[in-house]
């Protein structure tokens, strides 16, 4: 069923309450990367547009205790968004009470305020993320409309996504809107041929995504620190590279599932010590030594996975193809990056995570069709799972 966009809701002189997914980097009291509050600006600024007035909340890290509600207040990103969107950002540094009341009762088209970060409700008995019914119900009291877009919060049933949608006229706005269409089309309905491209450093964080992945997905490309427990699963010496022995009879599993579809790395990144400095060796997968470690994809398998990707209408990639954070062993996530993001003709998706952190860095942000703003949300809905966050939103 279709879910409601914010363009669908009746928004003028109203209050509403806008899900946002504010949860950026800081250091030292500055915020280190703005990308999550750019996204959020269209939906923003489509209401302000329609008349309405923007309410939004959204967490901030984790808060268990006072000490940290002084370091992860959302003042800084009320000051950025003000910034960005050229206007006033009304701020209260609480999440309920006469004071918050207030404020948002007096205000008028225009106006835009963002409430303090919704974990400070964690302090005392978790009433945001266990999703207290209570604050759900507080929070969705203090507006007429709600629309989340929040798609990085979208896996968990929070009071302030799943809480207020229970009792207000609730609505996707244009992020999240994105998201259900490119990732949750992709496992619902994909343009063919499909090519899946999975890194990262472990084959149990990925198990369900590469399980209806097999389902789906004409290709399935493994590279990463997982590669590794998948190649020991085929008999072959894989030194000290990255194992999990409790996962080499469920790669073997997939493996015979996956016949003709999954495809390992041929060649691999090799060395002694993990770091930087050390002796590099570019070895085949049937030559690690015993004392040595695999920590990137080699040439001949960026050559392989470039192979396999041509013709491609529709990729989806999730997960480094090495030790990315060392210049050494990055190569293999910069050559598949560049391989994907040349192709022509494709609808080419990043789940979020490490992988949209890579393609960011390496300037290759405005080639991909979309880079998904939820690393574990993404994975989850790539697994192929109703997401709590999704699911509260109105139908069309």
């Amino acid at each position: 069923m279709a879910k409601k966009i914010v363009s669908d809701l009746e928004l003028k002189d109203k209050k509403v309450l806008v899900r946002a997914d504010f949860n950026v980097p800081m250091k030292d009291g500055e915020i280190t990367n703005d990308n999550r509050i750019v996204e959020a600006l269209p939906t923003i600024k489509y209401i302000i547009e329609q008349d309405g007035i923007p309410v939004i909340f959204s967490h901030l890290g984790k808060v268990k205790t006072e000490e940290d509600k002084e370091k992860l207040s959302l003042q800084p990103v009320a000051r950025r968004l003000a910034e960005l969107l050229g206007t006033e950002v009304g701020f209260t540094n609480v999440t309920r009470g006469e004071k918050l009341e207030a404020s948002i009762q007096n205000l008028t088209p225009g106006d835009v305020f963002l409430v303090e970060n919704t974990r400070f409700e964690d302090v005392d008995g978790k009433k945001e993320s266990k999703n207290d019914p209570e604050l759900g119900k507080y929070w969705a009291s203090l507006g007429d409309v709600f629309v989340n877009d929040a798609f990085g919060t979208a896996h968990r049933e929070h009071a302030s996504n799943v809480g207020i949608a229970a009792h207000l006229d609730s609505a996707a706005g244009f992020l999240m809107e994105k998201e259900i269409k490119f990732i949750g089309g992709v496992v619902e309905n994909p343009e063919r041929p499909f090519v899946a491209i999975l890194g990262g450093a472990k084959v149990s964080d990925k198990i369900g995504v590469i399980e209806n992945l097999l389902k789906v997905a004409d290709k399935v490309l493994i590279g990463g620190g997982m590669a590794y427990t998948f190649l020991k699963a085929q008999g072959k010496e894989i030194g000290q590279s990255l194992l999990e022995e409790d996962k080499i009879d469920l790669a073997k599993d997939l493996l015979a599932r996956g016949e003709g579809k999954i495809v390992l790395p041929v060649d691999a990144k090799v060395t002694k010590e993990f770091s930087n400095d050390g002796e590099i060796k570019e070895l085949s997968v049937d030559e690690i030594p015993a004392d040595e470690q695999a920590l990137d994809i080699g040439p001949k398998t960026v050559e392989l996975f470039e192979e396999q990707l041509k013709g491609a209408k529709t990729v989806v990639w999730n997960g480094p193809m090495g030790v990315f954070e060392m210049s050494n062993f990055a190569k293999g996530t910069i050559g598949v990056c560049e391989a994907i993001a040349n192709l022509e003709d494709a609808t080419t998706i990043i789940g979020g995570g490490d992988s949209a952190a890579a393609a960011m860095e390496l300037g290759f942000a405005d080639k991909f069709t979309h880079i998904s703003t939820g690393g574990g949300a993404s994975l989850e809905y790539l697994e192929g799972k109703e997401l709590p966050g999704i699911k509260s939103i109105s139908d069309k």
